[in-house]
């Protein structure tokens, strides 16, 4: 029998490999940043063409290479990082795996120029298909640039996977955020198109963080200091509430390397127990400092998952350092036995010594005569009138023995006033006075049929119906709007901006007016009928947590995505009361509904139980 076995080709390697390492272009903009960072540059240039798919590239100003390390760096395993085992448990860099070049080779076309100081002249090479097409000498300035062409030309399959040019840029920009986050020693500056995305300085950590998230991000920052033997933690929270409810502002660095670790995730969360809404997370923006040896970043191909040495001291130790900042700049409730501040003496009277009051008694006060002043006084003060003298009461009585005789005749003209009853238009004598439905703990519906009973869950219906409403209104583009009194200013991350400005159009046939959207902040004029000014950020939030967990390509799933959104927070929610009128209207509008059995989730909005079945459950 003949062997089966044999080894691959080194191109056909290199592209398995690529496909560990190199998944979309944002995992090229992380590699070659990465590397740019290891060559000591202190500013790096990030210039992107169609998200990617048509070039990446990146140009640093750092130590360049020499000609034999400028074709050795596109060998697999060739890396300047570790030399034996042991150096993977000491680790200060970023690329160490030394597959990243030559996976990117392998998928693209790239072109790579890079320079030493002390050389005149620098070097280029270009490479396809893991084949060196050239290198010769070049004039180049000292560093080094790398230009990625044509991601996945030689695999249609891979290429046809990748998302529309919103979606991976989203990816880019999340990795360009990671990179420039963990170094605010550098300077960054990012061009998409032609356009300037970010151009970042050299700074502290409070003004990076404060340069990519926005001006409106300083005043929601709360600073988390704290030094162990074990674990140095410095960076910032998010005061509760600026909570979100996507996860986009929430970054660990361990020793300047981005990565994501949901234990310690918890510690965050536990340290805010009791102050987030149900559904908002935390943000936080964290520098943690660890000896090398206690941890392993190898075991993962993007690397960031890691691998701690003593993973409960450090939860311990963070959940700590995050609420006692929480407690320290009052944002938590805290106890302190030692002061009060409701005891403190106030400035007007600090220097003021205490009176001793006095007591006046009137020893002349007898309640219990009549023509006393005090009794007078009081009896004037309490009741308003003057006590009228009551030695004429007689005269009170004069008349009346008179009257006596024909009492009878004046009692029979009286006629007695009783009050006239109104009945309303809403009582039951003027409808029908048999209701036909009624709630059941404030979150379901229930109401009778032919051949048994009908129970609605009143949320899902009611998504339900808002979801074709507003799907209705987007397809005619003929909805309605509400001018607002005041206009509406809503403050969002350049990134959440870029994705409200891909939504504009659909949002504006939906009935919002915007009279300005830029980076800066967002003003809406005007808001569809029936939506709440109060609403309109709750449903912003939850529409950017949509499209950054699920964007779809097509514009009618863009739609139908927005449509779902809106209909999802506009919804009445589980626990409000109808009611009968609403009720019965929230049961004819699901029913005039093109599918009323589904909600735009496609769970069911209803169940019905015939009458043979509500029998059984009594045999």
């Amino acid at each position: 029998m003949s062997d089966i076995i044999q080894l691959l080709p080194d191109h056909v390697a290199n592209q398995i490999a690529a496909g560990e390492v190199v998944q979309r272009p944002a995992s090229v903009v992380k590699e070659l940043l990465e590397n740019a960072i290891d060559a000591n540059a202190s500013e790096i240039k990030l210039i992107i063409k169609d998200a990617g798919k048509t070039l990446v590239q990146v140009i640093d100003n750092g130590k360049g290479m020499s000609v034999t390390d400028a074709r050795l760096s596109f060998e697999r395993h060739a890396t300047s990082k570790i030399k034996a085992a042991e150096d993977l448990f000491q680790l200060n860099t970023k690329g160490f795996r030394g597959e990243a070049l030559a996976s990117i080779a392998a998928i693209a076309h790239v072109e790579l120029k890079t320079k030493q100081d002390e050389e005149d002249l620098g070097t280029s090479i270009i490479i396809a298909g893991s084949e060196i097409k050239s290198q010769e000498v070049s004039v180049t300035p000292t560093g080094t640039s790398v230009s990625v062409k044509n991601l996945f030309f030689n695999i249609p399959a891979r290429r046809n996977f990748l998302k529309s040019d919103t979606v991976e840029l989203r990816h880019i920009t999340d990795e360009f955020h990671r990179v420039a986050l963990a170094h605010p020693n550098i300077a960054f500056a990012f061009y998409h198109n032609g356009s300037d995305m970010f151009n970042v300085p050299q700074e502290n950590y409070r003004q990076r963080v404060v340069h990519i998230f926005g001006t409106k991000t300083n005043e929601k920052l709360v600073p988390v200091e704290e030094e162990t033997e074990v674990l140095k933690i410095s960076g910032f929270v998010g005061k509760p509430e600026f909570s979100k409810k996507t996860k986009s502002e929430q970054f660990f660095f361990v020793n300047q390397r981005f990565i994501k670790s949901p234990y310690l995730n918890h510690a965050i969360k536990s340290a805010f127990e009791g102050l987030l809404k149900d559904g908002y997370h935390p943000s936080y923006f964290l520098n943690l400092t660890v000896d090398p040896k206690s941890i392993d970043i190898n075991i993962h191909p993007t690397k960031t998952e890691i691998k701690f040495d003593d993973e409960h001291t450090l939860y311990a130790i963070l959940r700590s350092a995050v609420k006692h900042s929480l407690g320290q700049f009052n944002i938590a409730p805290v106890l302190d036995f030692e002061h009060q501040s409701s005891l403190n003496t106030p400035y007007d009277y600090r220097d003021k010594k205490a009176s001793t009051p006095a007591i006046e008694v009137d020893r002349s006060f007898n309640p219990f005569s009549d023509d006393s002043p005090a009794r007078q006084k009081t009896t004037s003060h309490n009741t308003g009138f003057k006590s009228a003298p009551t030695e004429s009461w007689e005269s009170l009585y004069v008349g009346l023995e008179s009257k006596g005789n024909n009492s009878q005749s004046d009692f029979s003209q009286v006629t007695f006033e009783s009050e006239s009853k109104n009945e309303s238009i809403f009582s039951d004598s003027s409808i029908e006075t048999k209701k036909s439905t009624f709630q059941l703990q404030q979150k379901y519906i229930v109401s009778t049929l032919k051949s048994g009973m009908l129970v609605i869950d009143q949320n899902r219906a009611h998504q339900r119906i808002l979801y074709e409403n507003f799907l209705r209104h987007i397809t005619i583009k003929e909805a309605t709007s509400q001018q607002l009194l005041f206009p509406l200013q809503l403050h969002y991350t350049p990134n959440e901006t870029i994705i409200i400005e891909d939504l504009k159009a659909d949002l504006e046939h939906t009935g919002f007016v915007f009279s300005e959207l830029s980076a800066k902040e967002i003003t809406i004029t005007g808001v569809p009928v029936g939506v709440p000014e109060s609403e309109v950020s709750i449903i912003f939030e939850q529409l950017i947590s949509d499209v950054e967990n699920d964007v779809p390509d097509a514009n009618f799933s863009t739609a139908d995505l927005l449509a779902k959104s809106m209909a999802k927070s506009l919804a009445i929610k589980n626990g409000q009361s109808l009611n009968s009128t609403e009720q019965e209207h929230m049961v004819n509008s699901l029913f005039a509904c093109k599918e009323p059995n589904v909600s735009p989730t496609n769970r069911p909005t209803f169940i019905t139980m015939a009458v043979d079945d509500i029998e059984k459950k009594f045999m």
